[in-house]
């Protein structure tokens, strides 16, 4: 754990110090941040594994900071915050965040969901060559490069939309619920809006399916969840 770098980004330095503190007991190698546009520049330079990100901060708020460094990566991002609303939880989410902890929390949560994203994300990182890039009719899915092209032409996806879908394509015809893909994406199964996965399923079909009253791609199972339907060829 020695080399796995993880940012801290809090305008509170004595939360992002004990975070510290927890994470180096830990040996993992951590950088802290306070400011939402030095997040950025020292993201860059730094490159972390990982990225703890609180959402009120001076300069650029979490929300956009997230937001950027999502448009450049796919690294783990755990969203700290005093709001508890739904809404807040859902857009989070919806911006890419892996994870979110509502504030006031205990350090050792956070280190607990710190581990389970780093595994989640070195296990979808470990796909065999040979299962690299899948195909199913005019839809493209390239699983390395976290792309998705529909008849030849590249469409925009979140990496949680993404993520989503890659989890499906990788079980086709298997009927996934709700709780399963979350926990699967996620990574997290303490606590969960399940409505994230229908919002996000719901974004999907609109950018693959031809009509999504009548998806060809991606089916719901009523009272259960949701299968993939396709051969990869």
């Amino acid at each position: 754990m020695r080399n796995t770098r993880i940012m801290v980004v809090d305008d509170e330095l004595e939360i992002a110090e004990l975070i510290k503190d927890y994470l180096e007991a830990e040996r993992y190698e951590v950088l802290i941040s306070t400011d939402g546009n030095e997040c950025l520049k020292l993201f860059r330079e730094y490159q972390p594994q990982l990225i703890v990100l609180d959402i009120m901060l001076p300069g650029l708020d979490g929300m956009e900071v997230c937001r950027t460094i999502r448009a450049e990566s796919a690294v783990p991002i755990i969203m700290l915050s005093a709001k508890k609303t739904e809404v807040d939880k859902i857009l989070g989410l919806g911006l890419g965040a892996d994870d979110y902890v509502v504030k006031p929390f205990s350090p050792g949560e956070v280190v607990a969901r710190v581990k389970a994203q780093l595994r989640r994300f070195h296990h979808l990182s470990a796909v065999p060559d040979n299962h690299a890039c899948l195909s199913f009719g005019n839809l493209e899915i390239d699983l390395k490069a976290y792309t998705v092209k529909r008849n030849g032409e590249s469409v925009e996806f979140t990496t949680k939309e993404f993520e989503v879908l890659r989890f499906l394509a990788l079980h086709p015809n298997q009927v996934l619920t709700r709780q399963q893909i979350y926990e699967n994406v996620w990574g997290v199964n303490e606590y969960g809006d399940l409505n994230t996965v229908t919002i996000h399923i719901k974004k999907i079909r609109e950018k693959i399916e031809d009509d999504i009253s009548s998806p060809a791609f991606i089916k719901t199972v009523w009272g259960v969840g949701y299968k993939f339907e396709g051969k990869d060829k």
